[in-house]
């Protein structure tokens, strides 16, 4: 390597520090510079639809239990930094009651992505009428079944008078464009992939998860052979939160890591793997951490992945393939 080339490496590390310097206040509740430059996210294809989405989505989660003007102000932070995929549940307290207002001035250029949590058609019909109610909107780009965390939720999904004759009878009236689901459990995940070509999967992927007990790697590999586009949650989770712990973030389960150093390195990892995008925590600081860190995402090098595969060794995964 040249004395040219290794000082622009070195620069290239020493800018990525200073922006990770500056995140660390926003990762602590302060507030990042106005007078940086924004740099909108990158976008990838969607399956083969023509659809390109932000590499990182917007929880609906954030703007649960805030008001509408903090919704409305996190929704409108996140398009101005290039964020077109949302995705939301009836599950998640009033999120759709804040998201539907705060997204409809820019409803035409989003990716509204809903779930149903019915097992049955007659409740998942119920579920999806009501969310399009309330979202403002007409359709949804993507509408999932939501949560599938054992076999028998996908039995029960795919049976006579099942949720899937809600959402592909939806599909054919033009109430949803595409089809999909959300799953915690990779047999489940694998059993509804081998039943119906869905148009995309919504599974953890994660470094902690992947490199400590391969959770997640199944599910991507089936997915990527079916052609299934594959969504990502919990790239920066951490570890599972000890008991009689307070939680930082109580609209997270889990620890996610809020460091930005190490944020970073699992959401670069999360992102090296062929996925379209990753969902970050339902908080709104962790989300503006992501976004940030997403619009310098470069892949990681071998270092890089020595460095994380080092700081996660003996870490528990928050989930497990068995």
């Amino acid at each position: 390597m040249g004395d040219a080339e290794e000082a622009d490496m070195d620069r290239r590390g020493f800018l990525r520090q200073v922006g990770l310097a500056g995140l660390a206040a926003m990762a602590g509740g302060g507030v990042l510079g106005q007078s940086q430059p924004v740099t909108p996210l990158a976008r990838r294809p969607y399956g083969d639809t023509g659809i390109e989405l932000s590499i990182v989505g917007f929880g609906g989660i954030v703007v649960m239990k805030s008001e509408q003007s903090e919704a409305n102000d996190a929704v409108a932070w996140a398009v101005d930094r290039g964020v077109n995929y949302f995705d939301v549940a009836p599950s998640y307290g009033d999120a759709q009651d804040r998201l539907g207002p705060a997204l409809k001035p820019y409803r035409d250029n989003a990716f509204l992505a809903c779930k149903t949590g019915k097992r049955d058609a007659a409740g998942a019909r119920e579920e999806l009428e009501n969310s399009l109610r309330v979202l403002q909107t007409d359709h949804f780009d993507l509408y999932q079944l939501h949560g599938l965390v054992k076999p028998d939720d996908v039995d029960k999904v795919f049976a006579p008078g099942g949720a899937m004759e809600t959402l592909t009878a939806a599909r054919d009236a033009g109430k949803v464009k595409y089809l999909g689901f959300s799953a915690h459990d990779m047999q489940s995940a694998l059993l509804a992939l081998s039943k119906f070509h869905f148009d995309s999967v919504l599974f953890p992927f994660n470094a902690v998860c992947m490199e400590n007990s391969g959770f997640g790697q199944q599910v991507l590999d089936a997915a990527k052979r079916l052609g299934t586009a594959r969504l990502g949650l919990k790239a920066i989770a951490w570890t599972k939160v000890q008991p009689n712990t307070e939680r930082k973030y109580p609209k997270c389960w889990y620890q996610p890591q809020d460091s930005p150093e190490q944020a970073d390195l699992l959401l670069r990892y999360a992102l090296d793997l062929p996925i379209t995008a990753t969902v970050p925590p339902g908080d709104v600081r962790l989300m503006k951490l992501c976004v940030e860190l997403a619009s310098r995402y470069q892949p990681l090098s071998d270092a890089d992945r020595a460095r994380l595969k080092q700081q996660i060794a003996g870490l528990e995964p928050i989930f497990n393939p068995a």
